[in-house]
């Protein structure tokens, strides 16, 4: 399984958000590894709110958290959050910290295994909802070291003492997941279905039980996160020629997808952060 990337691909104007948080990815425990993509800790001390905003991977997350002037008043938390369908927002106020498990796109089923993962899709609830042993003393104990380390200890630890089933089908979903993110090419889904063997309508049954969204969310969703990143990167992308080469039409189809997830044209996003 890779090691968790430095770059920051769906943080919608990163630089703002770097510039206000401390934000870190740690390695889970290698038994971890297999369902567990990355912990990904952030602690903010503000004067003033600042809202963030995120273009979501399709990954479940599993956050333990506080957000307040101190633990006393406001405890840790623990949250479990389905796959956001559009740009998820966040208003961080005052003092808080995150501690936060991202499951690789279809990892999360084997710790879930009671319902699809498409039925997380959307919804964020309790963690204790979904992992009874999630109790407010674990996010305590998740939360309040001060040490990295220490807090990826607590997360390796909860998570080892959770059941998870291993599934053959989750591993082909992540495999499958990976593909997609790692390879260009791959534009349509009828022709990803027949290279992976399956067909049209057996992939998507595995993406709604498994990942949580279609096939064809996916391939748009990782195009959207390279548009997003190169545009707050660079001042000149060939917009024509990116959407040729991320499988669009013709560029005005990248520039509409890029706006109905982002909020503005990526021109726009371009001028604002670059």
């Amino acid at each position: 399984m890779e090691a968790p990337r430095h770059d920051t691909r769906g943080i919608v104007d990163p630089s703002g958000l770097l510039s206000r948080v401390r934000f870190r990815r740690h390695e889970p425990a290698e038994p971890l590894r297999r369902y567990v993509e990355w912990y990904w800790l952030i602690d903010w001390d503000l004067p003033a709110p600042y809202a963030s905003h995120i273009v979501p991977h399709p990954s479940v997350n599993l956050t333990f958290q506080w957000d307040g002037a101190d633990e006393e008043t406001v405890p840790p938390y623990g949250e479990v959050t389905g796959i956001a369908l559009g740009l998820y927002t966040r208003k961080l106020t005052g003092r808080g910290r995150v501690c936060g498990v991202k499951f690789r796109p279809g990892g999360f089923r084997p710790y879930a295994p009671q319902a699809p993962a498409s039925h997380w899709t959307g919804r964020v609830l309790p963690a204790q909802d979904v992992f009874p042993r999630a109790t407010a003393d674990t996010a305590r104990s998740v939360v309040s070291p001060a040490a990295d380390d220490a807090r990826v200890a607590a997360l390796d630890t909860f998570l080892l003492s959770q059941p998870c089933v291993p599934d053959p089908q989750a591993d082909l979903a992540m495999d499958l997941v990976q593909r997609i993110r790692a390879d260009r090419t791959v534009r349509r889904v009828g022709d990803f279905a027949r290279d992976a063997g399956l067909s049209v309508r057996a992939l998507q049954r595995l993406f709604s039980a498994y990942v949580g969204v279609s096939p064809k969310w996916v391939i748009l969703r990782y195009r959207i996160h390279e548009a997003l990143e190169l545009a707050g990167t660079r001042r000149d992308v060939d917009w024509a020629l990116l959407a040729a080469d991320l499988g669009y039409a013709d560029q005005a189809h990248l520039v509409r997808d890029f706006t109905a997830t982002v909020g503005v044209p990526p021109t726009a996003y371009a001028q604002g952060v670059t």
